[in-house]
């Protein structure tokens, strides 16, 4: 994908969902549902200005980063070389976050016949399967990847580092993807575990593979 096509795409994505709350701000509620628990009950709200705004202001600013992140690091080189890849994350995020605020806008208009968890592990799992295929093409930089000293240290710790992380992110969104059949807490937990031990393991990973370089 490349970076016309991603900023077009995105940016419909944005005026979307921008659109449709501004299109239900008369039968939407004040305050409006923002947070939900593990157990998928609503444990936080907003005023409704900020429940129709506030996402769409997160995902410009989201995507406004993203756009400018190969141009300031020192290595865009090498963030050139997975670019067409990045830019297609970029899209599935952007997506992510318009597709999260369509929950919230239905649950706030009274559509209760879904599960958030339920309806959230889908797409986060696809995310994560996303972002391991993107590891795999991921080449050295300083804003996109498993950033730990010792892969930005080194191009093949860094490689090493992710092939095994591209993996891990993989199973972790097939997991989160399973998970969603479950909900409530233990939804929850079958996400969450497996995706930080992966992190806690990859950190440690990328050590081990530094200092066995350096002997």
């Amino acid at each position: 994908m490349n970076n016309r096509t991603t900023l077009i795409v995105s940016s419909i994505l944005i005026v979307a969902g921008l659109l449709a709350g501004l299109l239900l701000w008369n039968r939407l509620p004040d305050p409006m549902a923002s947070h939900w628990g593990a157990n998928d009950q609503v444990n936080g709200y907003m005023p409704k200005f900020w429940g129709v705004f506030l996402m769409p202001l997160i995902t410009v600013g989201m995507l406004l980063l993203f756009l400018v992140i190969p141009s300031i690091d020192p290595l865009k080189a090498n963030i050139a070389t997975f670019r067409p890849v990045f830019n297609l994350f970029i899209t599935f995020i952007i997506a992510f976050m318009v597709y999260i605020h369509g929950l919230t806008l239905a649950w706030s208009l009274g559509y209760h016949g879904f599960r958030m968890s339920t309806a959230m592990l889908p797409a986060m799992g696809l995310l994560f399967i996303l972002v391991g295929y993107m590891l795999r093409s991921a080449k050295r930089n300083f804003f996109i990847g498993i950033r730990t000293p010792w892969t930005l240290s080194s191009d093949r710790v860094w490689d090493q580092t992710h092939r095994v992380g591209a993996a891990l992110f993989m199973i972790c969104g097939v997991i989160a993807i399973a998970a969603s059949f479950f909900g409530g807490p233990a939804a929850f937990w079958l996400m969450f575990v497996p995706l930080m031990g992966s992190a806690v393991f990859l950190v440690v990973y990328s050590y081990y593979l530094y200092q066995r370089e350096i002997r």
